[in-house]
């Protein structure tokens, strides 16, 4: 197909391939615009702003709670699971670019359940729909990006050859990330760690935390757009595409906090991208 981009795979046969990247794109770019409208998932920060707001009859973050600690992990492992059982699974992972997909999606959560147990703080509590809400869409995610790989196998490679430059991309992402949460951690110790009472939040310093207020989103995007570098298919397109639009969103929303919250946050920071967005 002459309009077909040339880093891509031809699109799959597969009708439920096709439908599942329009419908992961859209959720997760609504998502995005969610937050923008103050729709926040409830994790992180914006666990007490929803809280809040159902604590005064707005709605939202109802039902159990997890303690947060916990709820993360509900949301990574089986992502994790279903990316390293990849390679146990007859067939499914054909070729270096697929091996090398499962890999990097197997270390990308791996890193993540590390981080929850390991580098993170926690003091507060996590709704369980919400931890399940993301637990599905990572597993989904991840299960189609490897089921999409696998209906490339034995189809001619890409004119335009991407697997290095996203294995390259991929670790730039994965490296940032982990910088840039390494630094959040070292905040919240020095603010008094995980212990009981009232959390206590301060202006993120170090990294690029100086130009933007989440960098560690930013290097986020870059490890989803190596996901799709090394993929080459539409479908890992669509998912990163759908990434950045959330994180952008929420981003947004985060920086908005920051300045509800610290009459001193510098205007110069930006939300996502130093000196532009």
């Amino acid at each position: 197909m002459w309009w077909w981009p040339a880093f891509l795979y031809p699109p799959p046969a597969p009708a439920f391939v096709a439908a599942a990247s329009v419908a992961q794109f859209a959720l997760l770019a609504n998502a995005g615009l969610g937050e923008l409208r103050g729709e926040h998932m409830a994790y992180s920060k914006f666990w007490q702003v929803v809280a809040g707001k159902k604590k005064n009859g707005g709605g939202g973050g109802g039902g159990a709670l997890l303690p947060s600690r916990q709820g993360m992990l509900v949301a990574y492992v089986p992502a994790f699971v279903a990316a390293a059982a990849s390679f146990a699974v007859p067939g499914a992972v054909v070729g270096v670019r697929a091996q090398v997909l499962s890999a990097a999606l197997t270390v990308h959560f791996l890193k993540r359940i590390l981080e929850v147990l390991f580098i993170h703080q926690y003091s507060g509590s996590m709704p369980l729909n919400t931890a399940a809400t993301i637990s599905s869409s990572y597993l989904v995610t991840t299960a189609t990006m490897i089921y999409a790989q696998h209906l490339a196998a034995g189809l001619p490679d890409p004119p335009v050859d991407l697997l290095y430059p996203g294995v390259a991309a991929f670790a730039v992402g994965i490296a940032g990330n982990f910088y840039h949460h390494y630094l959040l951690s070292q905040l919240r110790n020095a603010a008094g760690g995980s212990g009981g009472g009232e959390r206590q939040y301060r202006i993120p310093t170090g990294g690029l935390f100086g130009l933007a207020a989440c960098p560690h989103y930013l290097f986020e995007i870059v490890g989803f757009f190596g996901f799709a570098m090394i993929a080459q298919t539409a479908h890992a397109l669509a998912v990163a595409s759908g990434t950045a639009a959330y994180l952008a969103g929420r981003s947004c929303a985060t920086r908005r906090w920051y300045e509800s919250k610290f009459e001193d946050f510098p205007d110069s920071i930006k939300a996502l991208v130093p000196y532009i967005l």
